[in-house]
């Protein structure tokens, strides 16, 4: 049986190269892989922010009035969660720059616009986004209902926001029916949005 060992040399010098660069671009690929991974692989629907909470109020809690407040439509107009009263209210935190919020934002406009007749009221309350970034998502996204600009997270902080998006549904009476925390499906949507608008 006759075996050729090639001498060391050029030939063996290419291949070492050779496994180190494929080793490298495996290396390479494998942190970009779990980079992927560990940022959306485990995407929980809620967006982290970080905020300081306003301990000097309670926080929202089902069976209790919601705090109240008062802030600037990123049209400019003034927008009072007290004028919502006796009204159903989807009270709705995110941001235009919130991937998970934007997921779900075509579901909560055709919800809005399925419930609107029932008298559903969506309000939204976007956390440090200035005004001018808010209407031009507005615009894209075709939102047609009333978005605060909360661009110092002063509304955020009062109801201790630790992610977003977060949803408060609010009934005729006053009080809070549910919190959500984090992306929600249509379906879920549909059906805490039946339950205020009864």
């Amino acid at each position: 049986m006759d075996v050729a060992i090639a001498p060391p040399g050029r030939t063996g010098r290419v291949a070492g190269r050779g496994q180190t660069i494929a080793v490298m671009a495996v290396t390479v690929l494998a942190i970009i892989g779990l980079s992927w991974y560990v940022s959306d692989g485990f995407d929980d629907g809620v967006t982290s922010i970080d905020i300081r909470a306003n301990l000097d109020v309670e926080p929202p809690t089902v069976g209790r009035a919601p705090t109240g407040f008062t802030g600037l439509g990123y049209d400019g107009q003034e927008i009072s969660l007290a004028s919502y009263a006796g009204k159903p209210l989807w009270l709705t935190f995110g941001a235009s720059w919130c991937r998970d919020c934007r997921v779900e934002a075509a579901d909560l406009q055709a919800t809005y616009e399925t419930f609107q007749g029932q008298g559903l009221n969506v309000l939204a309350v976007f956390i440090n986004d200035p005004r001018a970034d808010i209407e031009g998502y507005a615009g894209r996204a075709g939102l047609t209902f009333p978005i605060i600009a909360d661009e110092r997270a002063e509304i955020g902080s009062a109801y201790r926001l630790l992610g977003i998006p977060t949803h408060v549904f609010i009934g005729r009476d006053g009080l809070i029916k549910e919190i959500r925390i984090g992306a929600l499906s249509r379906d879920d949507m549909e059906r805490a949005v039946a339950a205020i608008v009864r």
